[in-house]
C-alpha cells in the first residue's frame, strides 16, 4: 500500500455529511496524509473544496460515479483507505465495497442498513479476509456509541473479574439533533426492499441477522426476558411498544436506531468469539421520563415511529412523506448543529450479579457534526493507526476493527465513554 497515490479518499464529499467530514479532516488530519475527495461532478467537488480550510486547497478532486465499477476499482487501487458517505448504500454502495475488498483497501461508511451489510458479508467478507482489507460499516451515530459503549463495558467487567455482561440495555437519556435526509433515504430504501421480498423481511427481523454464524446464536429472543407477567393485563401491557420500568418507574419507548444498532453489537460479540459471553442479551430504548408526562411521551414516540414505518411501506403514503421529510444531502443550519447533543447510558448485570453503567455522550449533533467526527476519526484510525488496531480483516464493526483506538480518538474530541460500577 505504501506505493499507492493516496492515503485516504473521501467519496461523497459534496453531500451534507460529506462536506462536514471533509472539513473535519481538513482541520485534524496530519499534514503528511495524502487526501483526495471524490464524487461524480468535478465542478461540485471543486466548489466543496473551495469552502474548506487552506490545508485542503491542494487535495485532488477525483471524478467517479458510484455506478462505474471500473472507475471504482481504479479508485480503490489508488489509495490505502476509502471513506464513503454515498447512500443509500443498498442502492449505490456494493460495487465500492467489492472494489475495496479485492484491492486490499480499507473502507468505512455510515450505513444503517441491515440488508446492505448482510449482503456485503455474504459477498465480500472472505475476499477481504484474503486481501487484508478492513471493511468497517456503521462508523457514525449508527453505530459507534452503541458498539464502542458495549465494548468498553465488557472490557471493564473482564478487568474486574466479574464474568461477562448478561442482560444489557442502552437507554437514550437525551437526544437533540436533526434527522439526516440520508438516514431517511436509507430507511425508505430498506422498507421498499422489505415490502417486495419475504426473505428481506426475515433478514431484517432476525435479531442475529448480521451474525457470522447464525446457527451458533440463540434461537429465541435477543432482548432481556425480565420477570414473568403477573396477570393477563400485565402480559398484554408488556406487548405494547412502550412500557414502564418496574424498578425506576421511568417510561421507555422504542429507539429508532435500535433495530440496526443491536445487530451490530451482537455481530461484534460473535466476531470476537463471543467475548461478551453466551448469556449476553442486548437491546436499546429511549427514556421518556416518569409519571403521566413520561407515559404520554412514550406513547407518542412509539406511535410516531410506527406511523413513519407504516407510511413508508405503501407507495401512495411514501410519496406523501417524501414531500415533507428531509431530502438526501440536506441538513440543518450551524446554530442547530451547535445545540446538538446526545447522552446514553448502557446498563448491565453481569453473570456474577455485578451491575455496571456506562455513559456515552457528546455535545454534538448526533446525525451531523457528531457523525462527521466519528466517521472522520474512523478513517484516520485506518490510515494512521494500522499497527495498533485489532488484527482482523473482512466485513467488520467499529468495535472489532477499531476498538480502543477509536475510543481514545473520540475522547480526544470531547466524547465521553465512562464506565462505573453501580453499588447497591
Amino acid at each position: 500500500m505504501s506505493e499507492r497515490e493516496f492515503d485516504l479518499i473521501l467519496f461523497g464529499a459534496t453531500g451534507f455529511v460529506g462536506r462536514l467530514t471533509a472539513a473535519h479532516l481538513a482541520h485534524h488530519a496530519p499534514d503528511h496524509l495524502r487526501i483526495a475527495i471524490a464524487g461524480r461532478s468535478k465542478d461540485r467537488l471543486e466548489a466543496a473544496r473551495a469552502e474548506l480550510p487552506p490545508s485542503a486547497a491542494n487535495w485532488p478532486a477525483v471524478v467517479v460515479d458510484a455506478s462505474d465499477e471500473e472507475a471504482l476499482r481504479a479508485m480503490a487501487r489508488s489509495t490505502r483507505v476509502v471513506v464513503s458517505t454515498v447512500g443509500p448504500y443498498a442502492r449505490y454502495g456494493m460495487p465500492l465495497v467489492g472494489a475495496c475488498a479485492e484491492a486490499g483497501t480499507h473502507y468505512c461508511d455510515l450505513t444503517g442498513e441491515v440488508l446492505f451489510v448482510r449482503e456485503a458479508i455474504d459477498r465480500h467478507h472472505e475476499t477481504a479476509v484474503a486481501s487484508g482489507a478492513r471493511l468497517v460499516n456503521s462508523c457514525g451515530f449508527d453505530s459507534v456509541p452503541s458498539d464502542l459503549g458495549v465494548l468498553v463495558t465488557a472490557q471493564r467487567v473482564a478487568e474486574d473479574g466479574e464474568g461477562t455482561p448478561g442482560e444489557t440495555t442502552l437507554h437514550v437519556r437525551s437526544l437533540r439533533g436533526g434527522l439526516s435526509g440520508g438516514t431517511i433515504d436509507s430507511m425508505r430504501e430498506q422498507i421498499r426492499q422489505m415490502s417486495q421480498d419475504a426473505q428481506s423481511r426475515r433478514t431484517v427481523g432476525d435479531p442475529y441477522g448480521l451474525s457470522p454464524e447464525r446457527g451458533a446464536e440463540p434461537a429465541g429472543s435477543a432482548t432481556p426476558k425480565g420477570e414473568k407477567p403477573r396477570t393477563r393485563l400485565d402480559g398484554l401491557l408488556r406487548k405494547l411498544p412502550f412500557r414502564q420500568d418496574a424498578q425506576t418507574g421511568r417510561w421507555t419507548a422504542p429507539f429508532v436506531m435500535a433495530g440496526y444498532n443491536t445487530r451490530v453489537v451482537r455481530r461484534s460479540n460473535a466476531l470476537t468469539d463471543w467475548s461478551y459471553g453466551r448469556q449476553f442479551r442486548y437491546h436499546e430504548v429511549s427514556d421518556t421520563g416518569q409519571g403521566a408526562t413520561g407515559a404520554v411521551r412514550a406513547a407518542a414516540t412509539a406511535t410516531a415511529l410506527g406511523g413513519l414505518a407504516a407510511g413508508m411501506w405503501f407507495t401512495p403514503t411514501r410519496t406523501l412523506l417524501d414531500r415533507v421529510l428531509p431530502k438526501p444531502g440536506s441538513g440543518p443550519g450551524q446554530d442547530s448543529m451547535d445545540n446538538g447533543r446526545f447522552v446514553m447510558d448502557i446498563e448491565t448485570t453481569t453473570t456474577t450479579g455485578a451491575r455496571y453503567r456506562t455513559r456515552v455522550a457528546a455535545d454534538y449533533d448526533p446525525g451531523y457534526s457528531g457523525t462527521a467526527i466519528m466517521l472522520g476519526q474512523s478513517a484516520l484510525a485506518l490510515a494512521e493507526d494500522e499497527d495498533q488496531l485489532p488484527q482482523r480483516a473482512g466485513v467488520l464493526t467499529p468495535a472489532t476493527a477499531l476498538g480502543e483506538v477509536l475510543v481514545q480518538r473520540l475522547r480526544d474530541h470531547g466524547f465521553t465513554f465512562q464506565v462505573e460500577r453501580v453499588r447497591d
